[in-house]
């Protein structure tokens, strides 16, 4: 199938599960002006792909077309009881409101605008893959070996096809999806990796924009379109939200370009580069300078702008990815995958939190004020988080019991009750969320091992601007548009104590655990402060008090974002002082968007400013802040996969924001400050937009690809390596069994064979493997024991290998020979030839 056709393939069976899906979420979100249609996809992914994996994993279907079909029959079901339920109701309660297909025709533009934007987005970035759709490098061909093992494992879970005799230890969720898709369009794993980072950069577009669309539906009627203000404003603000979350980038490659040109370099370069402290930038530009960057790799140091370093100033590395990068990159990683499902997971929050769950679940004498489908929808999104990337069911679960609180907080105002609603919610909902994706937990072992104190390395102010200015800038200026336009009550002092308590919570959280540390292994206290340089415990916090100080604009920043979010949050709803709203800028007049009376109507409160938007900056701020004290322990030894994971959690939550932010600016401001914050924006989005603009051209080789426009990166090896790739297709075809190839460490070529193939090898990528599950005892003397069976002219002792794990196939290709001092002979003599082409030979064990 080629590239058009697998795209199109895709695209009608992801919209006709859009449709399908769309009677259950009409039901389950009753308080939202689009009634979940953006989400339809998504929602209806998870829900296939829930009942697929589950049902197979506990063998009542297999892993094949058949079992496919058979979780999207359940999945119908589903959607045919939801609709009969809506119309049910409509005929109970009289209501026009509860027509799905009165809703459908009165909100067409709605729809239209939906399903134009989904096919935009999913064809600008299959069309950017097929620009560049080689999946060696950085992780990608360990997300294509997972892809594969899915598609030739019978059933679940998966086998690791870089660990013979083990089921995949990961959170494999979202690769579950792809090979789901993938089998029932079949088409093979690198079409289908490429299709599917398309596809979630689409989903994220939609429903980003959905949730705008939800939540600019939350402001009152002032706010509508005027003469200058058209109609088409309605839909097309909305549209902030994919733009900001997804084609927006951090400054590095507005910096880049600053550094190529020379500017701020011929004059003093400590002046400027080494204040910024961004270590990809502190080297001298090449000459004759230069508008247009094009130094290697260029593009990917965006992800790296903040630096660490430890009192020795030796460099330790930070990973600051954006989705954009992401994207850019062909990532399929995890953090990736989970966007549209973090999004659903905001929606499902923001339907708490406008009361669209309305009910109440009786918990050994506490009360729920929740419905039941509403507790297991909510419940059925974080475990499948958790099993996508698990650090995300923490800010989804943060974000949903969080909206629960507010909801209480209209309902009965702020008390110390509030405190029992987050565990009364919070306990069972991760308790369930855990239950339902139970058999994912039986094969997951972790490489995270605790909390560590981040000591010596804040995060420094200009490099957490570079980062975060496109988000900061918007936020800021709304905060200043409630603070001195609308006069919006907020309740300051509260939020100063609690911001000012919270942060040295964990400064004196961070120097106990190093106290602590130090005390408890003198040995080690010793060994590491003399790395540092100093000569004492006293000395090392002495200099680390001393750099936090120096450094302390990040926090700072960060300090005065969280304060008006957290006093604008604390705020008793009957102090506010806005216009009670009779109805919003995207709610026309009428009783269609509005449910029958399960749904609590926004109270006066929300105006231009609805808690939520203050809840998900603060959840985000809190997120940034948390690395600057503390960090995950893992096998990388520093604060490196923490801030990616959180960094990447909070542009989420701050991009959309700053969308709402904009739109309300946009939409309210007169005058010079309209005219100010105009050009503003215009000027911070040209130098955020400076990366899209100039990384696409470079990495599609000026839309010029080496390989054509393909979304099938099998192209590449078919190209450089005829023979190894017909090999490839051999074994692809061939029957299951596990192959012996060469072992190599990860980010190199090593494990090829089973990565496109999907048959299980003896080891590959050991470092990573190693990191999935936190000890490498698995692997035993695996690579020892693979290099014997190819070195060694003994068949006994090469058979006793074979045995051993099981092997069926053994490969001997460039690679094989340039690895090991194969002896192959001893195969000639005793196994069946299979495949021979070239110098590729495939042996299979009687």
């Amino acid at each position: 199938m080629n590239s058009i056709l697998a795209f199109l393939s895709w695209y009608i069976i992801i919209t006709l599960l859009g449709l399908l899906t769309f009677p259950l979420v009409y039901l389950l979100f009753p308080a939202l002006a689009d009634r979940g249609y953006s989400l339809s996809r998504v929602a209806g992914l998870l829900i296939w792909g829930y009942v697929f994996w589950l049902f197979t994993s506990l063998g009542l279907t297999r892993n094949t077309v058949g079992g496919i079909l058979f979780a999207l029959c359940v999945l119908i079901g589903l959607s045919v009881w939801a609709f009969v339920t809506i119309d049910r109701g409509r005929q109970t309660t009289n209501h026009a409101s509860s027509s799905m297909i009165q809703w459908l025709k009165s909100n067409l533009r709605l729809v239209i605008t939906v399903e134009v934007l989904f096919f935009t987005a999913f064809a600008f970035l299959a069309l950017l893959r097929a620009g560049n759709p080689e999946l060696d490098g950085t992780e990608r061909p360990m997300e294509l070996m997972f892809i594969n093992s899915i598609l030739r494992s019978p059933t679940f879970p998966p086998h690791d096809s870089w660990l013979s005799g083990y089921a995949i230890s990961y959170y494999y969720f979202g690769y579950v999806m792809t090979a789901m898709l993938a089998k029932l369009t079949g088409l093979i794993g690198s079409v289908a990796h490429n299709l599917m980072t398309a596809l979630i950069f689409g989903l994220a577009a939609i429903g980003a924009y959905g949730i705008l669309y939800n939540l600019l539906a939350l402001l009152p009627d002032r706010s509508r379109q005027t003469v200058d203000r058209p109609s088409s404003s309605v839909y097309g603000l909305p549209l902030l939200a994919p733009f900001f979350l997804l084609l927006v980038s951090n400054l590095g490659g507005f910096l880049e370009v600053l550094h190529t040109r020379g500017i701020f370099w011929n004059s003093n370069p400590s002046n400027f580069w080494t204040w910024l402290g961004i270590q990809e930038l502190n080297q001298p530009p090449a000459q004759p300078y230069q508008w247009i960057p094009d130094r290697y790799l260029w593009w990917w140091r965006a992800s790296r702008v903040i630096s660490d370093f430890d009192l020795t100033h030796h460099f330790q590395e930070v990973i600051d990815e954006f989705p954009f990068f992401s994207f850019l990159l062909g990532d399929l990683h995890p953090h990736v995958l989970a966007i549209p499902f973090n999004l659903l997971a905001v929606a499902i929050a923001l339907n708490v939190f406008l009361g669209g769950w309305r009910g109440e679940i009786d918990l050994f004498g506490y009360r729920l004020h929740i419905s039941k489908i509403g507790f297991f929808a909510a419940a059925l999104t974080l475990g499948g988080l958790a099993f996508l990337n698990t650090w995300d069911i923490l800010v989804g679960a943060a974000l949903i019991v969080g909206a629960y609180i507010l909801f209480r907080v209209r309902e009965d105002g702020w008390s110390w009750s509030r405190l029992e609603d987050v565990f009364v919610l919070g306990v069972p909902l991760g308790l369930s969320a855990f239950i339902l994706y139970l058999p994912f937990y039986f094969g997951f072992s972790s490489q995270a091992g605790g909390i560590l104190p981040n000591l010596i390395n804040p995060t420094r102010g200009a490099q957490l601007w570079v980062m975060f200015a496109p988000f900061f800038i918007p936020v800021l200026a709304y905060f200043g548009y409630l603070i001195f336009k609308q006069k919006q009550a907020g309740n300051w002092a509260l939020s100063l104590v609690l911001v000012i308590g919270f942060i040295i919570l964990l400064w004196a959280f961070s120097w106990t655990m190093g106290w602590f540390a130090f005390l408890k292994d003198p040995a080690f206290a010793q060994q590491y402060l003399a790395s540092q340089g100093v000569a004492d415990v006293s000395a090392f916090f002495d200099a680390a008090m001393s750099r936090r100080f120096v450094s302390i604009g990040g926090l700072l920043t960060l300090v005065i974002i969280l304060i008006p979010a957290v006093a604008f949050l604390t705020t008793d709803p009957k102090r506010q002082t806005t216009d009670e709203p009779s109805s919003s800028i995207l709610h026309p007049p009428s009783s269609i968007l509005h449910p029958p009376s399960s749904v609590s109507h926004p109270p006066s409160s929300i105006s231009h400013s609805p808690p939520f938007i203050f809840l998900l900056i603060a959840l985000a701020s809190i997120l940034v802040i948390a690395p600057e004290f503390v960090y995950l322990r893992d096998q990388f030894g520093t604060r490196m996969n923490t801030i990616f994971k959180f960094y990447y959690q909070a542009w989420l939550l701050w991009s959309i924001a700053a969308a709402f932010g904009t739109a309300v600016l946009l939409q309210n401001l007169r005058g010079a400050w309209d005219w100010i914050f105009r050009v503003g924006l215009v000027v911070l989005l040209f130098m955020s937009l400076t990366y899209p603009a100039l990384a696409i051209p470079n990495k599609t080789n000026n839309f010029n690809p080496p390989l054509g426009w393909t979304l099938n990166d099998f192209t590449r090896i078919q190209r450089s390596d005829p023979n190894e790739a017909a090999a490839i297709e051999w074994l692809r075809s061939a029957p299951y069994g596990i192959v012996a190839e060469a072992v190599g460490g990860g980010y190199t070529s090593y494990g090829r064979i089973s990565t496109y193939t999907g048959l299980p090898t003896v080891l590959d990528w050991y470092d990573h493997e190693t990191q999935w599950r936190g000890t490498s005892a698995p692997q035993g003397t695996r690579e020892a024991d693979i290099k014997l069976l190819y070195s060694t002219s003994n068949w006994q002792t090469a058979l006793g290998i074979l045995k051993r794990y099981n092997i069926r196939y053994v490969y001997i290709g460039a690679l094989e020979r340039s690895t090991y001092p194969v002896q192959e002979e001893k195969f000639r003599n005793n196994l069946v030839r299979v495949f021979q082409q070239g110098v590729v030979t495939i042996y299979e064990v009687p």
